[in-house]
């Protein structure tokens, strides 16, 4: 990630110029991987204070031993910190301080690994695993981590820059067991994580691993829909087109039937929708006869299916999908694209830190900007000047 430093000074030398603009702000907030607001917030408090770093604060943090704990209870917070506070611990921290700590790690890519699979009720289902034909195998001395040996066949799976493929990373597998999971049993799961971090990818490719993707269904809604609104694009998706009635009630129970059969629905972009169409959802998946899967994706699910608890109880699985970790950034784009097979793990290390952050959207958008760069040109190689080119087109205009 850029410095915090240069940027502010950056932009308080264009607004001392009379010269600042939204747009630059924007493109800021976009590289660095913060919100507008928060961008904003760093020029008051740097005009305020005569400071332009980010200030050092010393918070708590999730030793080695505590992270294990928590793969014991199963990723419980609250369980956790109930065993802390019995072992005595000199100071157990507050619940929301854990939360946030731990919501962090997990974003920034720290592993947890569980070590037993969530128990599903209801009646008997066949292994969603074997029906998607993929084996399970325990990994050795991983704790409880599994390692997936998926199908031969490659997915179809858009990614924006020619050459480039679908990397297996942990994230993409971890996406690919729960929608097969969800897919097997008929629940409901939320995938979740920052905007760029690869979900639709890990999605469409997952979605594409299933036995019978063309089951697969897509609900695609407007900001903050209205029940009619939802009730109709439901509809769509389920291709019933004109055989809704009219009326609510009969409409809603045209709805049921058409979810009896087996298939997935995937809402996109989930955070748009309101309570109302949030419970609206609810109602649908809470029918006894409902036996298919609702996969709600979007950077801001969670917030938003937290503000419905009853949907929120429902939810299977709370797929998070992290940024890529330093450690696994050079094998993960040497596989995802060529042109990164030659470059160092320092000149990686170096635009991840610049720019990159971690952020699987940013990268594809570097890899775009030096395909374009080497195209035609026999022996090119990518180094430090043309990375840094590349990095300069994604800034933008300051």
């Amino acid at each position: 990630m850029l410095p915090r430093g240069l940027v502010v000074r950056r932009l308080l030398e264009r607004q001392q110029a009379g010269e600042l603009a939204t747009r630059h702000v924007r493109a800021v907030a976009e590289t660095v991987g913060v919100s507008e607001r928060t961008v904003w917030r760093w020029l008051e408090q740097a005009k305020a204070t005569g400071l332009v770093e980010a200030p050092v604060r010393q918070g708590y943090a999730v030793s080695d031993e505590v992270w294990a704990l928590l793969g014991e209870v199963g990723g419980n917070v609250a369980e956790l910190r109930r065993r802390l506070a019995a072992a005595g611990g000199a100071s157990v921290p507050s619940a929301s301080t854990l939360h946030r700590v731990i919501r962090r790690d997990r974003r920034a890519g720290r592993a947890l690994l569980v070590e037993r699979e969530p128990v599903v009720a209801g009646p008997s289902r066949p292994d969603p695993l074997s029906e998607l034909g993929l084996n399970v195998v325990a990994g050795q001395g991983t704790g409880g981590q599994v390692f997936l040996r998926e199908q031969k066949h490659l997915a179809q799976v858009p990614v924006l820059v020619p050459g480039a493929q679908v990397v297996h990373t942990l994230a993409v597998r971890s996406v690919l067991r729960t929608v097969a999971h969800a897919a097997a049993v008929g629940a409901v799961v939320c995938l979740y994580g920052d905007a760029g971090q690869g979900k639709t990818v890990a999605l469409q490719y997952a979605l594409s691993q299933l036995p019978h993707p063309a089951r697969v269904r897509r609900v695609h809604v407007g900001v903050h829909p209205t029940v009619p609104e939802l009730r109709r694009v439901l509809a769509d998706a389920l291709e019933l087109g004109r055989r809704l009635p009219r009326g609510a009630g009969e409409a809603d129970l045209t709805l049921v039937n058409a979810l009896r059969q087996p298939r997935v629905l995937v809402l996109d972009e989930a955070q748009r929708l309101p309570g109302p169409a949030l419970e609206f959802l609810r109602g649908l998946w809470d029918h006894p006869d409902t036996d298919t899967a609702l996969v709600l994706a979007g950077a801001g699910s969670e917030r938003a299916l937290r503000r419905v608890p009853a949907l929120a109880s429902r939810v299977l699985t709370w797929e998070l999908v992290p940024r890529l970790s330093q450690r696994e950034l050079a094998t993960v784009m040497a596989a995802f694209h060529p042109l990164w097979q030659d470059v160092t793990a320092d000149d990686v290390a170096w635009v991840d830190e610049h720019v990159g952050h971690g952020n699987f959207r940013t990268w594809a958008k570097l890899t775009s900007h030096l395909t374009a760069e080497i195209y035609g040109k026999s022996r090119a190689v990518v180094d430090r000047r043309m990375l840094e080119r590349a990095c300069a087109r994604l800034m933008g205009p300051l």
